[in-house]
């Protein structure tokens, strides 16, 4: 068993253990994480607007104070959540599929936050489809096997060589996080030269690494979008903190709302919160692509991941529905 399955057995029994909800209600200091990238600006609107602690005092619960924790990737944040280091984290789809398998519905999704498309970039010349790949060709992703990129790899090579060859790209895979990747890219002795970006990393690398390409999309692979990004937590903490869960709905729907009618200020606060050095003009550029804009906070292509990792034995639970593995806070919502 690794070091992460026993620390996922051992939270899924902790959380059979009784909750004293005088006591979790008195709590007002909590932390949540967020990543780099352009798909996670609604979790730096949501920090720097301080919408948790507005809308948890709007519900009647006054003097909230929300940490926000900087995490480089998913795997990172899991462990934090599963450790009860954090409270809430916003990951993918696949290790919130996982999770709530692993831990037996004691993690499940709060709302969505992002479905942008995440890109393939490559700057090794022999690579111009994803048939292309030869066993050394080495791609960063944020979480091996786990991770969105990782799965989407693996249904990638279903389709393409059958579904008993799923695994045929696991081995080509390295993990990175986002920033460290597109360092890896640009140096040329790195043996990684290849990067299933989310964005804008994508963009940097198409901009300033001589050579580098797109090979294949996120749409591509799943016919339409995917949700990249979604707030995720415990039953426990949720079932004890309910008008936290709902303040972080409210925060997401303000955010949302603000990124689409206020963009080039949701672009200043991305950068602040980031430190971003792109001009705001070539990300307003960015966001301007189609699939950019994509801030729902409704799942969306889950239940298509959820229905290939019980396929590879990754989940031993096949969901009926997306509303296996969200909180009843999402139920009103058109997921899928």
């Amino acid at each position: 068993m690794t070091l992460r399955m026993f620390a996922v057995a051992a939270f899924a029994a902790a959380l059979l253990a009784p909750t004293s909800q005088a006591s979790a209600q008195a709590k007002t200091d909590f932390s949540f994480s967020r990543q780099p990238g352009i798909l996670y600006m609604p979790t730096h609107v949501i920090e720097k607007q301080r919408l948790v602690e507005k809308h948890a005092a709007l519900l009647g619960v006054p003097g909230v104070t929300v940490k926000w924790v900087d995490f480089a990737n998913g795997g990172a944040q899991q462990d934090a959540l599963i450790s009860g280091n954090v409270d809430a984290i916003n990951s993918g789809t696949g290790p919130l599929l996982i999770m709530w398998d692993r831990t037996r519905g004691g993690v499940r999704g709060v709302v969505a936050s992002s479905a942008q498309p995440l890109t393939l970039v490559t700057r090794e010349a022999h690579i111009r489809t994803l048939a292309d790949l030869k066993p050394d060709d080495k791609i960063a992703v944020p979480t091996v096997r786990v991770s969105t990129q990782a799965i989407l790899l693996q249904m990638a090579a279903a389709q393409m060589y059958g579904p008993d060859q799923w695994g045929r790209f696991d081995n080509n895979t390295v993990q990175l996080g986002h920033p460290d990747a597109f360092a890896a890219l640009r140096n040329t002795t790195h043996e990684v030269r290849s990067h299933f970006a989310a964005p804008p990393f994508h963009l940097y690398e198409l901009k300033t690494i001589p050579g580098a390409r797109a090979v294949i999309g996120s749409a591509e692979i799943i016919g339409g979008p995917l949700s990249q990004g979604q707030f995720i937590t415990t039953t426990r903490f949720a079932e004890a903190n309910p008008k936290i869960i709902q303040a972080l709905r409210n925060a997401a729907e303000e955010a949302k709302r603000f990124i689409e009618t206020d963009t080039a200020a949701a672009v200043e606060i991305y950068k602040e919160v980031t430190s971003d050095r792109t001009a705001s003009a070539d990300i307003l550029e960015l966001l301007a692509a189609p699939g950019m804009m994509e801030w729902n906070i409704y799942p969306q292509g889950t239940m298509k991941f959820a229905a290939h990792l019980h396929r590879v034995g990754a989940l031993r639970t096949l969901p009926a529905s997306w509303k296996d593995y969200y909180l009843p806070i999402a139920y009103d919502l058109p997921g899928n």
